[in-house]
């Protein structure tokens, strides 16, 4: 069964009420989206307004377009180079075409990152837990993804054990134990200061003994010194090996978008730390600077497997990079 599909487990919508449910949860994500739509076509209509052919000047503001948009330098050259080959086998390109054009580039490299398991999670097994790490520095959001997936997990009837394995911030327990609380989920924790894979290890055990579905262990977010960091994940990741040999199944980095290329640093970091699977990008209905979750998932060939577009519970969205590129650029027919 895949991640995905727990979402499901209670109840399906009826057939006729799913096509409604979708067209809700596309205005929610283009809402969310809106302000980076809105800054990406400005600058796009500027970089072509008064053109009528796609030539060297029109790539050079498109590149310039992209990179404000912080898509990224290597994502963006990417993306110049491709459409320079276009214009070559094309002879012609219209620049009132670009917006289509950019949509199928965009398209297209989403579609290389994301893989055939795009819109989905990766496979649980039966009979034993599935375990998430969850890694990222303080305040991109870690805490509070972690208790929205668990009360979405809760809500489709999972069992759900959190490990408070961030010991260096009572903040960051505190908070968690109120996410734990609001969605019914279990949570061990240990005093402040405690070794971090001894509450890996402890939460993992209560789990496997009690029958969990699902376990989210919260990391700290430390960035100060990539070597200690390295250290303690590796430290947390063979420990709870001891108890479930094939865990942590994924490690799942938190990224807040509205950072812009301080994510691009940040994941940087953390891939070089430790075998980052998945990424979360939150924060992304504040800012203008969505353009990062195409930048970073080329970049780093990791696919983003939840966004965050609001506050609510439910506005942590499962990514699909067709309901993505949608939301920037409208469906194909638009």
């Amino acid at each position: 069964m895949a991640l995905f599909d727990i979402f499901k487990k209670k109840s399906e919508p009826a057939a006729a009420e799913q096509p409604e449910m979708a067209k809700r949860e596309q205005e929610e994500l283009s809402a969310g989206l809106e302000k980076t739509k809105s800054g990406l076509f400005s600058k796009l209509a500027r970089a072509v307004a008064g053109r009528s052919t796609v030539d060297a000047d029109v790539l050079d503001d498109l590149e310039e377009v992209l990179i404000t948009s912080d898509v990224g330098v290597e994502t963006t050259v990417k993306i110049i180079r491709r459409i320079e080959e276009r214009a070559a086998r094309d002879k012609y390109m219209n620049a009132s075409e670009l917006r289509t054009i950019l949509r199928e580039e965009i398209a297209a490299l989403l579609e290389q990152a994301q893989g055939p398991n795009d819109g989905c999670g990766p496979d649980i097994r039966p009979g034993s837990p599935y375990v998430i790490m969850v890694v990222g520095v303080n305040g991109a959001g870690k805490t509070t993804t972690i208790g929205k997936l668990a009360s979405q997990l809760t809500k489709a009837g999972r069992k759900v054990w959190i490990g408070a394995a961030d010991t260096f911030r009572a903040a960051a327990i505190d908070q968690l134990k109120v996410w734990a609380d609001r969605a019914g989920a279990t949570m061990i924790r240990q005093e402040m200061g405690s070794d971090p894979a001894s509450v890996a290890f402890d939460t993992l055990t209560s789990a496997k003994a009690n029958g969990a579905d699902v376990v989210l262990i919260d990391t700290a977010g430390r960035l100060h010194n990539k070597v200690g960091l390295m250290n303690e994940l590796t430290k947390i990741r063979n420990v709870m090996a001891k108890v479930i040999p094939d865990a942590p199944h994924e490690v799942m980095l938190v990224l807040d978008g509205s950072t812009g290329q301080n994510a691009f640093e940040q994941a940087k970091q953390f891939t070089e730390a430790t075998q980052v699977t998945s990424l979360a990008i939150t924060k992304l209905d504040g800012t203008a600077k969505g353009g990062v979750v195409i930048g970073i998932s080329d970049r780093f060939g990791v696919p983003v497997r939840y966004i965050g577009i609001g506050e609510g519970i439910d506005q942590l969205k499962m990514f699909d990079r067709r309901e993505f590129v949608n939301a920037l650029f409208g469906h194909e027919k638009d």
